[in-house]
């Protein structure tokens, strides 16, 4: 070997060690970092399980692996309704669900997921990135150690399955029904008897009688449940969603610790997730309730009036009523003022063109 290029070489061996030994390849690795995400949801469930494996995928893939998120389905890791006390207590440290399922912590987590005759999708995200509602959200959330990111939306509900016809308010005495949220505390005014389940539960419930009927998501999501295996009746409007919200909960010493650039992936996958699965869910829940009538012998049904109307005079009585505290009650003045707001608008907007298009086209 010329004696000149063994010393050259010699000479980046011993330069590449002295880097080393300045900067370690440990002191690299510290800058990676790998996030247990634990659901609500069914694994790989159409839209939801999915939606949150898309969050992890994209979080992982713009970070250049500094984030490598892991999705673990309901129960693989913790019990599905306890997933926010494994985030907020860092057994975990992120969780894709609806904020509404812990609201025996707070009532006011209900309102960053749904509350009953509330606000839709576009009137949910102006209220949260424009009218307020993210700042309030962070002073409940990060009081528990978390940090809540809107991260899908499944549009307005279906008012859910019935084993028998709604014909009168008498219909729903002593119903045993399925549904969180304040929502179900609606349905308890009104005599039913109430529960909540996570999805995985739903359908042996059903099945072995526990439950009369069950309100889940929509066409698309039911479909994939086979609720229709057991019963026909498939009643719409869904008073108790109209948009439900999904979150991801950060546990908030690692949202802390990230750095601004990590952050602001974060909240950007958060974001687009937030649009991609409200359209997912717009793209087919048209099919798939053609095919719950169609090819499954589905009756689809609009409450009576009577009964709707009713329902949303006692919906406005529990939401008014969910405010327990200063923070409680901001909330609930925030979130209505919103609604009027955003709402009076899409009065003469979205919903009177839609009026309008279906009157001349049909």
């Amino acid at each position: 070997m010329d004696r000149r290029s063994f010393i050259k070489k010699a000479g980046l061996a011993t330069g590449a060690a002295g880097a080393a030994a300045v900067f370690p390849m440990p002191a690299i690795s510290q800058g990676m970092q790998e996030l247990k995400m634990v659901t609500t949801w069914p694994k790989n469930f159409p839209g939801l399980g999915t939606g949150a494996e898309r969050v992890a995928a994209n979080i992982t893939t713009l970070t250049e692996g500094r984030l490598t998120v892991k999705v673990y389905a309901a129960g693989e890791l913790v019990p599905p309704f306890e997933s926010f006390d494994a985030v907020s207590t860092g057994t975990a440290e992120m969780y894709h669900a609806a904020d509404y399922y812990w609201q025996g912590k707070h009532t006011g987590f209900n309102f960053w997921t749904a509350v009953p005759m509330g606000m839709t999708k576009p009137e949910i995200d102006a209220w949260i990135d424009f009218l307020g509602g993210q700042e309030l959200w962070d002073e409940l959330a990060l009081g528990f150690g978390v940090k809540g990111l809107q991260a899908g939306n499944t549009g307005v509900q279906m008012g859910g399955w019935f084993a028998n016809e709604i014909t009168s308010l008498e219909d729903l005495k002593g119903l045993k029904f399925r549904m969180p949220g304040l929502g179900g505390e609606v349905l308890r005014r009104l005599g039913a008897s109430v529960v909540a389940l996570p999805g995985g539960e739903i359908f042996p419930a059903l099945q072995s009688g526990a439950i009369d009927g069950t309100e889940w998501v929509g066409p698309w999501n039911d479909l994939a449940f086979g609720f229709y295996k057991i019963v026909k009746n498939y009643y719409w409007p869904g008073y108790h969603e109209p948009g439900s919200s999904l979150t991801v909960g950060i546990n908030k010493g690692i949202w802390e610790g990230l750095s601004a650039t990590d952050q602001a992936i974060v909240k950007s996958v958060c974001q687009a997730e937030n649009n991609y699965s409200y359209a997912e869910f717009m793209a087919n829940n048209g099919t798939a309730l053609e095919t719950l009538i169609n090819e499954h012998g589905v009756v689809l049904k609009e409450f009576p009036h009577e009964v709707f109307d009713e329902i949303a005079r006692v919906s406005e009585e529990v939401v008014n009523e969910s405010a327990q505290d200063d923070l409680g009650t901001r909330i609930l003045e925030s979130y209505k003022t919103a609604r009027r707001q955003v709402g009076d608008w899409a009065l003469i907007a979205e919903q009177a063109y839609l009026n309008a298009r279906k009157r001349a086209l049909g």
